[in-house]
């Protein structure tokens, strides 16, 4: 797929813990200090960051989660579909894309503290988004779970959870 090629050499993309490619392309300068934070967070958190993020049909974002809300921006390429699943064990579904006429919508927030993966629609393509978060990202607030973990938790998924966990 040489579109993939030149999106991950245009963007500078390097490979992502979850799955995918990723690129940091906004921090803000100013920052919330602990005293501002609920007690969950360690240390100081930017405003917010954003990054591009590209998947393809090869590959998958894997569940993981984070303590921030994530929002998603589609740019290009295929749809994705977004799976979350709450602590209470609520799965939903989301196609994020851009036909809006097949009731994909553009944007999705993902809430704190839920768990969620994303894979690319169509076969053979990619696609191409992006993910701003608000307090900032910090790989401190990174969960990437073992299979086992999400299968004990939430057993009613586990065909999803063994399509998009890799251990």
């Amino acid at each position: 797929m040489k579109q993939v090629e030149q999106l991950i050499k245009k963007f500078d993309l390097i490979p992502h813990p979850e799955g995918g490619y990723f690129k940091e392309i906004y921090r803000s300068q100013g920052v919330v200090f602990p005293e501002s934070l609920p007690k969950e967070y360690q240390g100081s958190r930017n405003y917010a960051t954003s990054i591009y993020f590209l998947l393809t049909s090869d590959t998958f974002s894997a569940f993981h989660k984070i303590k921030q809300d994530e929002i998603w921006h589609f740019y290009s390429g295929s749809p994705l579909m977004l799976y979350v699943i709450s602590e209470e064990g609520e799965l939903s579904e989301h196609c994020i894309g851009n036909d809006f006429g097949k009731g994909q919508i553009p944007q999705f927030v993902v809430p704190g503290n839920h768990w969620f993966a994303a894979k690319t629609i169509n076969p053979d393509d990619y696609s191409f988004v992006g993910c701003t978060v608000s307090p900032g990202f910090d790989f401190k607030d990174f969960v990437l779970p073992e299979r086992k973990e999400l299968l004990d938790k939430f057993p009613q998924h586990s065909i999803l959870i063994h399509s998009l966990t890799r251990n």
